[in-house]
C-alpha cells in the first residue's frame, strides 16, 4: 500500500515546456533582441536539459547552470553573453507567468487529499518554484513543498529525499512513491532513496535499462490504478 507519495513540478503536475516558452518569448522581446524562432528555443531547451543533467551528476552548481546555460545560448544566437545573469534573474519569475496543469493535475491532486500524504520535491530555483506553487494552488493541497535549493542537495542525490523524510517524518520507503517525469532526475532519485519510482512518460520514449521504474503511466490519471493495485497487493 502507498501511504507517501512524492510529486515532481515541472513537465509532471505543471507543463514547464509551455512556461519556458512563453517566458522566452516576453524576455527576448523586454530585452530588446527581437522575436525569438521557435527553432531557437527548441535549441536552448535541448541546451538547458544538457545543464541540468550535468548537475545532476554533480559536475557542475546549480549556479552555472542558471547563468551558463544563457551565457553558452546567447553565444550561439549572436546576443551580449555578459546579459546572462540578468536575463536569468528576470526568467525565474517569468516561469511563474503560466500556468497549465497537465493531465487535470490540480484535481488528482485534490481528490487525494486527506486519503494520502503528497508532497512536491522539485529542483527549480525557489525564486521559480514558490511563484508556480503560489499562483497555481497546489500548496494548498500538498503536504508540504520541498526545493533542492533549501534541501542542501539536487534531485537525484540520496541527501535530498534524507532531507526529505527527515522533514517529514518517518517513512515507510516499501510504502512510498515518487511520480515524475525525468529518468535521470526523479527515477533515479527514487532508486537512490531507495522508494518505489514511477515515470510519467506521456511521450512514450524508450525506457533506459540502467532505471528501475516499478511503474510507467502516459496519463496522470493512472495514479488512481496503481493506489488501487498497491492497496490490493
Amino acid at each position: 500500500m502507498i501511504k507517501t507519495l512524492l510529486w515532481d513540478l515541472d513537465g509532471t503536475i505543471l507543463d514547464f515546456g509551455a512556461a519556458e516558452y512563453n517566458a522566452l518569448k516576453a524576455l527576448f522581446l523586454e530585452f530588446g533582441f527581437g522575436e525569438i524562432s521557435d527553432e531557437d528555443i527548441k535549441r536552448y531547451s535541448v541546451l538547458n536539459e544538457g545543464f541540468w543533467e550535468r548537475l545532476e551528476r554533480c559536475e557542475i552548481s546549480k549556479e552555472e547552470v542558471l547563468v551558463g546555460r544563457f551565457r553558452e545560448f546567447f553565444k550561439m544566437i549572436g546576443v551580449d553573453p555578459g546579459l546572462a545573469k540578468e536575463f536569468n534573474d528576470k526568467y525565474q519569475l517569468a516561469l511563474g507567468d503560466t500556468i497549465i496543469f497537465r493531465d487535470d493535475s490540480f484535481e488528482i491532486l485534490k481528490s487525494l487529499k486527506e486519503k494520502v500524504p503528497q508532497f512536491l520535491v522539485t529542483n527549480g530555483t525557489l525564486k521559480a518554484q514558490e511563484k508556480k506553487v503560489g499562483r497555481s494552488g497546489i500548496g494548498e493541497v500538498l503536504d508540504d513543498v520541498f526545493v533542492s535549493e533549501k534541501m542542501g542537495a539536487d534531485k537525484p542525490n540520496k541527501g535530498f529525499f534524507d532531507a526529505v523524510f527527515e522533514k517529514i517524518g518517518p517513512v515507510n520507503k516499501n510504502e512510498t512513491l515518487i511520480i515524475g517525469d525525468s529518468l535521470s532526475s526523479d527515477i533515479l532519485g527514487g532508486m537512490n532513496a531507495g522508494i518505489k519510482t514511477c515515470w510519467y512518460n506521456p511521450k512514450g520514449l524508450a525506457r533506459k535499462p540502467q532505471y528501475k521504474v516499478d511503474y510507467e503511466i502516459k496519463d496522470l490519471h493512472e495514479i488512481y490504478d496503481i493506489l488501487k493495485e498497491e492497496a490490493d497487493a
